[in-house]
Order: C-alpha cells, then sequence, then structure tokens
C-alpha cells in the first residue's frame, strides 16, 4: 500500500472528515429505521406475528455470509477508476438501497391476506439489507483506508463517522416518533402505518443526498493493490481463525448490536406501551444524540490519542453495564429517572461507537504486518458480516422476548406485558455490554501500544 504519488491530490482535511460522515448519515436514515421500527410496524400495522417478524432477521444473515463476503471480494478485486476504487460501488448501488427501504414500508398492503404480507417482508427485507445495503456499505467502510493510511486521521474517521450515524439517529429518534403515532379512542398511543410509509420515504430520499455529498466530497488518495490471487473459502476462514484481534473483534460486534439494537428496539415498546409517552423516545433520543455529538467532537479523539481506543471502549462498555443495571433494579416509575439511567448506559455506548470503525482498520493493518498483504473489503466484509449477526440476533431475540411475554396488538398496554417489556429492554442490554466488556479487555489484543508499533511497521514496509 502506498500513497498516490500525485501532488495534485489534496492533503486529508476537514472535508475528508465531513463527506465520510454524510456516508454513514445515508447508511443510518434506513438501517436505523428498520432497527427502531420494523418490527414494531409489522407487528402493530401490519398484523405479523413478533417472533415471525424475528425469525426473518435472523433467516436473512444466512444470506448475508454469502452477500457480504461476495462484496468484500469483489471490491477487492475490482479496478479503480479515477474516482478510486471504492467510490464508484457506493454511487451503483445508493439508489436501489433506497427504494428497496421505501417499499418494505408498504402499508397500503395492510389490508392484503397474511400470507401475501409475509413474502412481501420476507422479499423487501432481503432486497434492502442483504443485497443493496451489502453492496454500498462495504465499499464504503472498506474506503477509510484509502483515504487516509495514518493512525490519528483514521481515528478521527472513525468519530466523524459515528457524529453521521448521530445525526440519523437523531432525526429518526427525535423526530419520528412524534409525528408517526396517534392517539386512538381508548386514549393508547397507536403506529400510523400511513405515516410510517411516508417517513420511509422522506428518509430514502435524504439518504440518497447524504451520499451524493459523500462520494462526491471524498478522496481515495492511497493506493490499495488489486487482489488477484484466487479466492478460497477454506484460505479465508484461516485467515478469520487465525487472527485473535480479527474473531474477537467480529465477538465485540455480535455483542455490542446484540445490546444496542435489543435497546433502541425495546425502546420503540417502552416509551409507548410502558409508559404511553411516545416523546420519551424522542426525549432520550434527543439528549442521547447531543451527548454523543460532544463526546466525538471533544472527548473521544483525544482520549483515543492519549489512552487507546480499546482502552476507553472497555471504560465505556462498564458505564454503560452500570447505567442498565440500575434501571433493571430500580424499575423507575417516572419516566424521565429512567430516561437519566438509559442516558448514563448510551454514554457507555458512544465511547465504543466513536472508536470502532478506526479500530477495523488497526484489525486490518494488523492483518497486513502479520501475513505482508492486505485484504481491505475482505476483512470489512467479515466484521459487517458480524454486524448483521448482532443485528439479526437481537432482532430475534426482540422478537421472542415480545412473544414470551404475549405482546399483540391486541395486549399491547396490558400490565403484565408492559412488566415484561420493561424488564427485557434493561436486562438484555446489561448482560450484553457485560459481555462486550469482557472481550474488549481480556481478547481484543490491539491495545495504544501494539497499534502504534503495527503503524511504524507500515511506515518502514511503504518506504521499501
Amino acid at each position: 500500500m502506498a500513497t498516490k504519488n500525485n501532488t495534485a491530490v489534496k492533503p486529508f482535511g476537514t472535508v475528508d472528515k465531513i463527506a465520510y460522515a454524510f456516508g454513514d448519515f445515508g447508511n443510518d436514515f434506513t438501517f436505523i429505521l428498520a432497527s427502531s421500527f420494523m418490527l414494531k410496524f409489522y407487528t402493530d400495522v401490519m398484523g405479523v406475528s413478533a417472533g415471525l417478524v424475528g425469525l426473518l432477521m435472523m433467516a436473512a444473515r444466512f444470506v448475508d455470509a454469502v452477500t457480504d463476503t461476495a462484496m468484500g471480494q469483489l471490491v477487492d478485486r475490482s479496478e479503480a477508476t479515477e474516482k478510486g476504487r471504492f467510490i464508484p460501488w457506493m454511487r451503483r448501488f445508493m439508489g436501489p438501497v433506497a427504494l428497496a427501504s421505501f417499499l418494505l414500508y408498504a402499508s397500503w398492503f395492510a389490508n392484503m391476506p397474511m400470507g401475501f404480507k409475509i413474502f412481501w417482508m420476507f422479499f423487501t427485507y432481503l432486497l434492502w439489507g442483504s443485497i443493496c445495503y451489502t453492496g454500498v456499505n462495504i465499499p464504503y467502510g472498506s474506503m477509510a483506508s484509502a483515504i487516509t493510511d495514518n493512525p490519528d486521521q483514521r481515528t478521527e474517521l472513525s468519530t466523524w463517522r459515528n457524529i453521521g450515524a448521530t445525526l440519523a439517529q437523531t432525526a429518526i429518534g427525535v423526530v419520528l416518533p412524534l409525528v408517526v403515532y396517534y392517539t386512538d379512542a381508548n386514549g393508547n398511543s397507536q403506529l400510523s402505518g400511513f405515516k410510517m410509509s411516508v417517513a420511509a420515504g422522506v428518509c430514502s430520499i435524504c439518504a440518497v443526498i447524504c451520499y451524493l455529498i459523500c462520494t462526491s466530497l471524498s478522496t481515495e488518495r492511497v493506493k490499495i493493490p488489486k487482489k488477484v490471487e484466487k479466492f478460497s473459502v477454506g484460505a479465508l476462514l484461516k485467515q478469520l481463525g487465525s487472527s485473535r484481534a480479527l474473531i474477537s473483534i467480529i465477538a465485540a460486534a455480535i455483542v455490542l448490536l446484540l445490546s444496542q439494537l435489543t435497546m433502541s428496539g425495546m425502546c420503540a415498546y417502552i416509551f409507548p406501551n410502558y409508559y404511553n409517552a411516545p416523546s420519551g423516545q424522542s426525549i432520550a433520543t434527543l439528549i442521547g444524540s447531543l451527548m454523543g455529538l460532544v463526546l466525538c467532537f471533544f472527548v473521544i479523539p483525544p482520549a483515543a490519542k492519549r489512552f487507546g481506543k480499546k482502552e476507553i471502549s472497555t471504560a465505556g462498555g462498564i458505564v454503560a453495564v452500570i447505567g442498565f443495571f440500575i434501571a433493571f433494579l430500580l424499575r423507575p416509575s417516572n419516566m424521565y429517572v429512567y430516561i437519566l439511567f438509559y442516558e448514563l448506559g448510551y454514554f457507555g455506548v458512544a465511547m465504543f461507537n466513536g472508536c470502532i470503525w478506526a479500530m477495523i482498520v488497526d484489525v486490518i493493518d494488523e492483518d497486513n504486518v502479520r501475513r505482508g498483504t492486505r485484504s481491505d473489503g475482505t476483512i470489512y466484509s467479515l466484521y459487517s458480516f458480524a454486524r448483521k449477526i448482532g443485528q439479526a440476533l437481537s432482532s430475534g431475540l426482540t422478537g421472542a422476548l415480545l412473544t414470551m411475554v404475549g405482546y399483540t396488538a391486541e395486549t399491547a398496554f396490558d400490565t403484565e406485558v408492559v412488566n415484561g417489556i420493561f424488564t427485557a429492554g434493561t436486562l438484555i442490554p446489561t448482560i450484553g455490554f457485560a459481555l462486550l466488556v469482557v472481550v474488549l479487555a481480556f481478547w481484543y489484543p490491539l491495545d495504544k501500544k501494539t497499534v502504534d508499533a503495527n503503524a511504524a511497521k507500515l511506515a518502514e514496509m511503504r518506504k521499501q
């Protein structure tokens, strides 16, 4: 890997960070929408059982095992264009992913036979997540290696990526709960199918705009050699199994998404059903988003540079465990007291999320030092697949838990049901973040000293 020998290429700067943030801004206009509202849309509007929706999300990950790996190989083996290797792939898929996301929330089919609604749910979810989202997300994540080869600048890209995700979460988590619900004749908060479809369309348009900004302003200034050796599943599995850093960050991704998305998914039920206040979801998201932005701008970059990404991520996980465990024990009847502990947990999540994308590049660098070749797209695709497993497990777990507590559209406000919802929404994140702390502290090997040593070795390799 080497920097392009071209004095006309502008140096890394603020434009790169802003452009990269818009990439995840676009991604999460559809990803957060699905993780926060898809389950509730299909249970409350379409009448599909929570267990079946969760089963779909889990089954889709078997498809992702093929599509993610294939996309990673395609990216690594493609010829670089004038705009680079990764940007063209994002442009090819940004329109299809937006359209597929919109079609997923087809409320106009609410009165169709159940068999058709289940078919439509499976078809559009696989089209969106397993094909189109993979097509744009794998090259986007891999592109960080091509924007800069400086570890500190990559940490900044990771931080700005998290800023983009936070902005999308703010737009969806704050605004949508205020506009997609209505109050029925019994005074209960209900999700409007029509408003949800309109909101999905607006999110899709916003996603395309964000992708256009990202691909227009990003610069791939680091030349990454095209992968030419023959693809081998055995070699891929050997590469995975021989890298402690890769397999441990994959494990961390799974438990992170299991915890974080269960947390956000249950919020769609805790606030409107347990507290009968959908606006609480907006308040909690707004506070969390503002706190996340402050951390990304002022805390995470200097803390990661001084203490290390692994170190501050582990500390953040401990804080998250404390916040959700206290909420589980106290079961506050006052919504704002619950939000206080929720934000304590969210603080810990934000610390890890602000570093995670730079940690992936650290893993890629470590693999480069160990094996002598780079596999940016392949490694990122494996990590992306792991994130989807976490997403699937959280969706499957959320659906299973809702089924276990007896949740249906008819029992949504029964006392026993809403108490079960609150227990699941606090206990599962507590356990998940505790597992995350164990993985990061005792398994993931790339502490600050190791990362700095790998950066120095790669600098010497590029001089040869």
